[in-house]
């Protein structure tokens, strides 16, 4: 296969960067606790300092693999389904969730929205940040708004963020890992005074699971 036939089949989302794929309990907001498999896709220009995946950054690190085949793989273990990064919508993601749903599986996403949302989704939890904002159209669609915490500015940027999405989003705040001990008092502190959000944690490393 050429490089520009190759392209062509990325273009097309009959290829993806997979970065990896595991299965594991969801640690993170409204599903938290679901046995789900995880299909983590390679590529993000958003750049947060506090990334805890930078290794998935660089899409070129990643092997183009068959659509088909993840595909596959994910049916074995689950009837939830999480695509996360990186930055997902980075690629068309619709024929990745087309052959997924035709399994009759659920499929979610984990995206900062800054790029134009495609595929077929289920549940879509929106993670805005500030390097980079979403698109419009995803925030009268995200069925979760999780907005992470690193610093007090953060509540304000989380403020303007839940101004944009439905009535019906469920709103998050979760402490950035490596500042939590810090953070978690003051986001104690702001649900109890601000109850349209509820409190996320990373419960997954807590319980020492991917």
């Amino acid at each position: 296969m050429t490089r520009s036939e190759r392209q062509q089949l990325i273009d097309k989302g009959l290829l993806l960067p997979l970065m990896e794929e595991f299965y594991t309990i969801q640690g993170e907001g409204y599903h938290k606790g679901t046995a789900a498999y995880f299909i983590r896709i390679g590529g993000c220009d958003v750049g947060c300092h506090w990334c805890d995946v930078k290794e998935s950054w660089l899409a070129e690190l990643h092997p183009p693999t068959e659509t088909s085949k993840i595909v596959e793989h994910a049916a074995k273990y689950s009837n939830t389904i999480v695509v996360t990064g990186g930055e997902p919508l980075t690629w068309d993601l619709t024929e990745l969730t087309s052959q997924l749903k035709k399994k009759g599986l659920q499929v979610h996403i984990e995206t900062s929205g800054a790029y134009p949302l495609t595929g077929t989704w289920d549940w879509i939890c929106l993670s805005p940040k500030k390097l980079k904002v979403p698109t419009i159209e995803i925030y009268g669609k995200a069925n979760e708004l999780k907005m992470i915490i690193y610093n007090k500015d953060d509540f304000r940027f989380a403020e303007e963020q839940a101004s944009k999405v439905s009535k019906d989003c469920i709103l998050y705040l979760q402490p950035e890992w490596s500042r939590r001990e810090k953070m978690i008092p003051e986001i104690v502190d702001y649900v109890m005074a601000n109850p349209k959000w509820k409190v996320s944690l990373q419960t997954h490393k807590y319980l020492n699971i991917p």
